[in-house]
C-alpha cells in the first residue's frame, strides 16, 4: 500500500493517543461558524461526521441536527418512540447528552439502553422494525450516535426512519438543511431542557435491547447447528458496540467460543494502527486486526466487528483475515443454497464497487443481480418486501433475510455476518476461506484494488455529472468495453461518477465527498498485471476528460 506507515500494526505509545479531557472540552467550548463549510453540518452516506477538535462535531451540530428530526417526525406524523443507540467513541456520550435535552424539551419518547450501555446499529434497526411490525400508526424510529469504524477523536450521528434503515438523501438534506439554519441563527429557535430535567422526564425511559436481539437470532442464523458442530470461534468486538452482546450470545446458545478483549477504552489503546499509523476500528484492514489475525490458528472461525458493529472482519485459514468482496461472494453462495424457505425469484443485491465475483456467483445460481448505488439505503425497500435475500457493499458491510424469508434488518449487521461464517463452518465442514477458493476455481479470481488520484472540486463536479457518451475509450485493457454506467442498473439511480464494464474486468471512479481526490475502485479477473493496466488507463482516460 502506498504511503505505508512505520506504525501500522503495531500499537501506539501513549503521548501518541488522543487526549479525551481536551476532546470532550472542545465538544462544549467550540462553537461552530456555518460561514466555514468544513463547520456545517453534512450528511454523508453515513450521517454527520466529524471532530470537535476541528469543530466540526460539538455541541452545537448536535442540538441543531436534533431540533431538525424533532420537526422532521412532527411533519411526518412520526410519534412512536425513538430508539437511541451509542457507540464507544468518547464523543458519543456527551452527544447523546445533548440529544436528550432537546428530545426531551419536545416530549419524544426516547428509549435508551436501560443500563446505560453501548447498543450496536444493527440492534437499533432490529428494535424499529420490530416494534413497528404489524403498526400503520404511532411508528418509531431511531437515532445512532457513531462515527463507525473512524479514529478516537471522532463522532458521529446517523437518523434511521420508521423503515429501520438509513435515512435516504431528501431526509437528510432536509435534516442538515434546518440544522444548518438553526446554527446561523445561533439556536435560538431549539427547545432544550437542562440535563437532569431531561434525564428525569417522563418520556425519556430504559430499555432492554439486548434480550430482544439475542432471543430473535434463532430466526437468522442456525445457532443450534454451530452449537452442536462445537466450532471454535474468537471474537474481537475491538471495544466496540457489540461488547456487551457476545457473552450473552455465546450463553444462550452455549457456543464454544471466547472474546479475546473486553476491553473499553476511548483512547482505544490496544488497537493495532491502520495502513497510515492512525488508530481506526476497521475491521477489514489487515494492519487494524493484527491481534486477532496472529491468533487465528487458535480457532476454526474468527471475526471482530467495527465500533457499531455493523462492519465485519471475517478470519480463517488459509487466507487470514479475508477480503470483504471474497468473503459477500461466500456468503452469497453459501446463503441462497442453504435457506430452502427463502423465495426461488430472490435477488442478489451488491453496490456497484462490490466486486464482480458476486455477479458470478448470482449468474451460476440462476439469480436476479440488483446493483444499485453505494450505501445500504439502497437496498432497504427490497429487503422489506422481501425481494432481496441479500444486500452487501464492499466495505464490510451486509444484512439478509430471515430464515424464513423476512425482513431482519434494514442496516448493516455485522454480528449475524460473524455468525454466518460459524454456521458455514458448522454445516459444510470448511471455513469460508476454504469456499473462497472452491468458488474462484470455478469462477475466476479476483483482483480488486481501491486507488485514489488527485482531482479539484471542478473536477470532481464534472466527474459526478459524466455522460456515458463523454467518456471517449471503447477499449480498456486490451478487451471490448461492454458498458458505460453513469446509472445503477439496478435500481436507475444517478452514481455519482462512471463505472466501465469489459468482460474480463472493470472500474469505477467516483469523487471523494471529503478531499480533493477521486477514488478509482478497479478489479481483473485476468491478473494483477491486467488490473494494473485497468487502473492506468481508467486514470489516464479520466484525466483527458477533466482536460476536455
Amino acid at each position: 500500500m502506498a504511503n505505508l506507515s512505520p506504525l501500522a500494526g503495531k500499537t501506539l505509545d501513549r503521548s501518541q493517543l488522543t487526549d479525551i479531557p481536551s476532546l470532550i472540552a472542545a465538544y462544549y467550548d467550540r462553537k461552530p461558524d456555518v460561514s466555514i463549510a468544513a463547520q456545517r453540518v453534512s450528511f454523508g452516506t453515513s450521517g454527520h461526521r466529524g471532530s470537535s477538535l476541528h469543530t466540526s462535531f460539538n455541541e452545537g451540530h448536535i442540538l441543531a441536527i436534533c431540533e431538525a428530526i424533532c420537526r422532521h417526525r412532527k411533519a411526518e406524523g412520526i410519534d412512536g418512540p425513538l430508539f437511541i443507540g451509542i457507540d464507544t467513541h468518547a464523543l458519543s456520550g456527551p452527544a447523546q447528552r445533548s440529544a436528550l435535552e432537546v428530545f426531551a424539551a419536545h416530549g419524544v419518547a426516547v428509549r435508551i439502553d436501560r443500563n446505560d450501555g453501548y447498543t450496536p446499529t444493527p440492534v437499533i434497526s432490529h428494535a424499529i422494525l420490530s416494534y413497528n411490525k404489524g403498526r400503520t400508526t404511532g411508528l418509531a424510529d431511531g437515532v445512532v450516535i457513531t462515527p463507525s469504524h473512524n479514529p478516537p477523536a471522532d463522532g458521529g450521528f446517523k437518523y434511521n426512519p420508521p423503515n429501520g434503515g438509513p435515512a435516504d438523501t431528501a431526509v437528510t438534506k432536509a435534516v442538515q438543511d434546518m440544522a444548518n439554519d438553526f446554527l446561523a441563527d445561533g439556536l435560538k429557535d431549539v427547545k432544550r431542557l437542562p440535563y437532569d430535567d431531561a434525564r428525569k422526564a417522563a418520556c425519556v425511559e430504559g430499555y432492554d435491547f439486548v434480550t430482544p436481539y439475542v432471543e430473535d437470532l434463532g430466526s437468522v442464523i442456525d445457532m443450534e447447528a454451530i452449537r452442536e458442530a462445537g466450532v471454535k470461534i474468537g471474537i474481537d468486538p475491538l471495544g466496540g458496540a457489540a461488547v456487551g452482546y457476545w457473552q450473552p450470545i455465546i450463553d444462550r446458545y452455549g457456543l464454544n467460543a471466547t472474546i479475546v478483549s473486553d476491553v473499553v477504552d476511548p483512547t482505544f489503546s490496544f488497537m493495532t494502527a491502520d495502513w497510515d499509523g492512525q488508530i481506526r476500528m476497521d475491521c477489514s484492514s489487515p494492519y487494524a486486526m493484527a491481534r486477532l489475525i496472529d491468533m487465528g490458528s487458535r480457532f476454526n472461525v474468527a471475526f471482530a466487528n467495527d465500533t457499531d458493529a455493523d462492519r465485519h472482519g471475517i478470519v480463517a485459514m488459509p487466507d487470514g483475515l479475508m477480503n470483504p468482496n471474497h468473503y459477500l461472494a461466500v456468503a452469497v453462495s453459501y446463503l441462497f443454497q442453504n435457506r430452502p424457505e427463502w423465495k426461488s425469484d430472490l435477488g442478489v443485491g451488491k453496490t456497484l464497487v462490490s466486486s464482480g465475483l458476486i455477479d458470478r456467483v448470482a449468474k451460476d445460481m440462476g439469480r436476479e443481480l440488483v446493483e444499485v448505488p453505494v450505501g445500504l439505503k439502497w437496498f432497504v425497500p427490497g429487503l422489506i418486501d422481501g425481494s432481496l435475500g441479500f444486500g452487501g457493499e464492499e466495505s464490510a458491510g451486509a444484512t439478509f433475510l430471515r430464515r424464513d424469508g423476512t425482513v431482519w434488518t434494514t442496516d448493516k449487521d455485522g454480528l449475524i455476518l460473524g455468525l454466518l461464517a460459524a454456521e458455514i463452518t458448522a454445516k459444510t465442514g470448511k471455513n469460508p476461506s476454504e469456499h473462497y477458493h472452491e468458488i474462484t476455481a470455478r469462477l475466476g479470481t479476483p483482483y480488486y484494488a481501491r486507488i485514489d488520484a488527485a482531482a479539484s472540486p471542478e473536477q470532481k463536479a464534472k466527474l459526478s455529472k459524466l455522460a456515458p457518451e463523454q467518456f471517449p475509450l471503447e477499449v480498456l485493457a486490451g478487451d471490448q468495453i461492454i458498458s458505460k454506467l453513469t446509472r445503477a442498473p439496478g435500481n436507475d439511480a444517478p452514481i455519482g461518477g462512471l463505472k466501465v464494464v469489459t468482460a474480463n474486468g472493470w472500474f469505477a471512479a467516483r469523487p471523494s465527498g471529503t478531499e480533493n481526490v477521486y477514488k478509482i475502485y478497479a478489479e481483473s479477473f485476468k491478473s494483477p498485471e491486467h488490473l494494473k493496466a485497468i487502473q492506468a488507463e481508467a486514470q489516464e482516460a479520466i484525466s483527458k476528460v477533466f482536460a476536455s
